[in-house]
């Protein structure tokens, strides 16, 4: 081991931090943010872009992620390099190039905005409390239960149930998190919705209990 060279290397002073967590969202300089509304206690990391899309409280990016036309519930944790409703392209037609629809770039006429309005219909939905692995990718109009997990590196093309793992390409259920009992309770206590000031006296039990007791004690 003696050819090993101890490193301590920081990023350059000039790298942009991220902004603390606040009410207000937190936005990397680095992060390019088009018509969407974030919730307070948000974050999205450096080099995140997000388009035309909404995220609920205190859920977060991290960075080199790709977002546009979803609906992500509160509470969501997302992982760096996913992508969540990537681009469809026009498989029926007699071409799938972007010529079609971005016509103006190649000076053939004009774009076609119900091309752009047939992906904004076709949103991702992610419900609060769900878990997005590295670099998995979720295609357009997939709806994603409460609780869910989508494991690194995941392929989703269909729905995914309340408090069930995914992963694979294309994704498959591996289990679920917990019973269907326990699933309706927690969905049923919604503790998502809980003011700021309760999930805090609540943060304990949070960390202590188990699911099952959190929602007989707090049902």
């Amino acid at each position: 081991m003696s050819d090993l060279i101890y490193i301590d290397q920081h990023a350059p002073e000039n790298t942009p931090p991220q902004p603390p967590l606040s009410e207000t969202p937190s936005i990397h300089p680095w992060a390019d943010i088009r018509k969407s509304a974030l919730g307070p206690w948000t974050a999205v990391g450096p080099r995140t872009d997000v388009r035309e899309t909404s995220m609920g409280a205190y859920s977060y990016v991290v960075n080199d992620s790709d977002i546009i036309y979803s609906e992500i519930g509160k509470f969501c944790s997302i992982a760096a390099h996913v992508r969540i409703n990537p681009g469809n392209h026009p498989t029926w037609r007699a071409s799938q190039h972007h010529f079609q629809y971005r016509a103006a770039n190649y000076q053939l006429g004009d774009d076609e905005a119900a091309f752009f309005d047939w992906r904004r219909n076709d949103k991702v939905i992610i419900g609060h409390d769900v878990w997005i692995g590295h670099g998995a990718i979720i295609l357009a109009g997939v709806t994603i239960g409460n609780g869910s997990v989508v494991g690194a590196g995941a392929v989703v093309s269909k729905d995914v149930a309340p408090y069930t793992i995914v992963g694979g390409v294309a994704a498959k259920a591996i289990r679920r998190r917990f019973s269907p009992k326990t699933s309706e309770a927690l969905e049923a206590l919604a503790w998502w919705d809980w003011p700021h000031d309760k999930v805090k006296t609540a943060l304990d039990d949070f960390r202590a209990m188990s699911a099952e007791a959190f929602v007989q004690k707090y049902r």
